[in-house]
């Protein structure tokens, strides 16, 4: 009978070794103390040339970004001009993966030779489908590597060339690199994985914004414009590099980035109450420059679109994601929203991005 006080503790002791805490009941500290949160804060606009930027898109751009390893690109899509250039080091590079921003291409070609119509239902899971707008919306790998393997490296490669990967589709711009299109398919997952995830080619954020640019304005591919000096501004004329029949297959597109937006991988842009964009997303693990690949190439207004806007991110972090460069890009139409940028007429942008720039010499 006086052996149960004795038994008692024993089983107290137990209990408290098991659960981990025999060390905290006694005042001993934890044998691992938890590593501290290492945050590495970046500036990723500390080396760009300022004055040929709007100022407005760049402030609102440079503030949505932060100190996020990142860069934007904003361009009018109505003339191909640039807009501004945030991290300019980072986007002219020679090129990063595409991760899932390559799907509008092989969504393009899938329409245009007849593999698939907005309706085209595919097989991605077990007693699962998807139309071309779900599949957008949810960037499913399935949907397009069936697209692709069915259209074939040859026109895959083909349709990318077209729509301006592999070259420079700026005007007079040094800085600009062509990017990169394999000769063959990649040895690990050949077409299909080219065709969900980009491997093998290397893209860059002017080609993105070149092809949204396109989508925007229903078919006209601009040169893209970098104005440096007065003189460049005050004559600045469009250059169209290609026009593309494509203006019925458009809206097929369109609704897959506006779901996308709405209810997607981008729905962290999304404003209720804001301009509404429409965008696609991609996340990857670049094997050529080590590290998570965050993109998303978007556009505003629908009606009448006015900018695009392409974000990249780019570091070790699992933060590092398409979903989270749209929420970068949610941020930059907030801001021009709230800025009136979607309600002033052009004339008058262009009046005041003159003034600044005169003012700036």
């Amino acid at each position: 009978m006086h052996k149960i006080p004795a038994l008692r503790e024993a089983i107290s002791i137990l209990c408290l070794v098991l659960i981990g805490g025999l060390g905290f009941a006694f005042g001993a500290p934890p044998r691992h103390k938890p590593r501290p949160r290492v945050i590495e804060y970046v500036d990723p606009a500390k080396d760009d040339v300022t004055q040929n930027d709007d100022p407005v898109v760049r402030q609102v751009a440079v503030d949505a970004l932060g100190h996020e390893k990142g860069s934007v690109v904003a361009v009018d899509p109505s003339n191909g001009r640039v807009l501004a250039v945030v991290n300019q080091k980072m986007v002219f590079s020679s090129g990063f993966e595409p991760c899932s921003t390559i799907k509008p291409f092989i969504a393009i070609a899938g329409l245009q030779e007849g593999v698939i119509t907005r309706d085209t239902m595919i097989p991605v899971a077990k007693r699962r489908y998807m139309d071309l707008t779900e599949a957008m919306a949810h960037s499913n790998n399935k949907f397009f590597e069936s697209v692709g393997s069915q259209l074939g490296f040859e026109r895959v490669v083909k349709y990318d060339q077209l729509l301006g990967l592999g070259q420079r589709v700026g005007y007079n711009i040094p800085e600009e690199q062509p990017g990169f299109l394999p000769a063959a398919p990649p040895v690990f997952g050949g077409v299909a994985r080219m065709s969900s995830f980009g491997s093998g080619i290397r893209i860059t954020p002017f080609q993105l914004a070149s092809l949204v640019g396109m989508l925007a304005n229903g078919g006209d591919q601009y040169y893209l414009q970098y104005p440096r000096t007065e003189e460049d501004r005050q004559s600045f004329v469009p250059r169209i590099r290609q026009q593309f029949d494509i203006a019925p297959l458009i809206p097929d597109l369109r609704d897959g980035m506006l779901a996308a937006v709405l209810y997607g991988t981008a729905k962290r842009s999304f404003d209720p109450y804001g301009e509404q964009d429409l965008g696609k997303t991609g996340t990857c693990n670049d094997e050529d420059v080590g590290g998570r690949l965050g993109w998303f190439a978007s556009y505003a207004d629908q009606a009448h679109p006015k900018i695009v806007i392409v974000v990249l991110l780019h570091g070790g972090s699992r933060i590092i994601s398409g979903p989270h460069a749209s929420e970068i890009a949610g941020r930059i139409y907030r801001g021009l929203y709230e800025r009136n940028y979607f309600a002033d007429a052009d004339s008058t942008r262009d009046s005041q991005y003159a003034a600044f720039s005169l003012g700036s010499r």
